[in-house]
C-alpha cells in the first residue's frame, strides 16, 4: 500500500510555471504598447486578472494573490519587497520583471495551498 505524502509535486508550487503563465499575460496585455497614463488602470486589471484565470486553469489546489505594478521609464528607481509568513514546503511566491523602452511592470504572484 502506498503511504499518502502530503508533500508531493501536486502540492509543491511550481514557480517556473507561474512565471511563464504571467509573462504571457503580460506580453499579452503590453505587447508592443507604449506606456499611457489613461491605459495604466486597465492594463493592471486585465493582467491580474488574466493571470488570475489561467494559473486557476492549471487546476491546483491553491489560493492565489496577484498584483502588478507598471510604472514609466523616467530614471527613476523602483525596490519592493515582501514577506510571507507560511509553509515553505507547499506556499510559493513568483515575481515577474517586464520592461520595454517605456515602462516597467512588476507582478507578483502568491500561492497558498489548500489542504483538503
Amino acid at each position: 500500500m502506498e503511504e499518502f505524502h502530503p508533500h508531493n509535486d501536486e502540492m509543491t508550487f511550481n514557480a517556473e510555471e507561474a512565471h511563464s503563465v504571467i509573462k504571457d499575460c503580460i506580453e499579452g496585455v503590453l505587447g508592443k504598447a507604449d506606456y499611457n497614463h489613461d491605459n495604466v488602470n486597465q492594463w493592471t486589471a486585465a493582467i491580474v486578472e488574466q493571470s488570475l484565470t489561467q494559473l486557476v486553469k492549471l487546476g491546483k489546489t491553491y489560493k492565489y494573490i496577484v498584483t502588478c505594478a507598471v510604472m514609466q521609464k523616467c530614471g527613476a528607481g523602483l525596490h519592493t519587497a515582501s514577506s510571507c509568513f507560511w509553509d515553505t514546503t507547499t506556499d510559493g511566491t513568483c515575481t515577474v520583471r517586464w520592461e520595454n523602452r517605456t515602462m516597467n511592470c512588476i507582478v507578483n504572484v502568491f500561492a497558498v495551498a489548500i489542504i483538503l
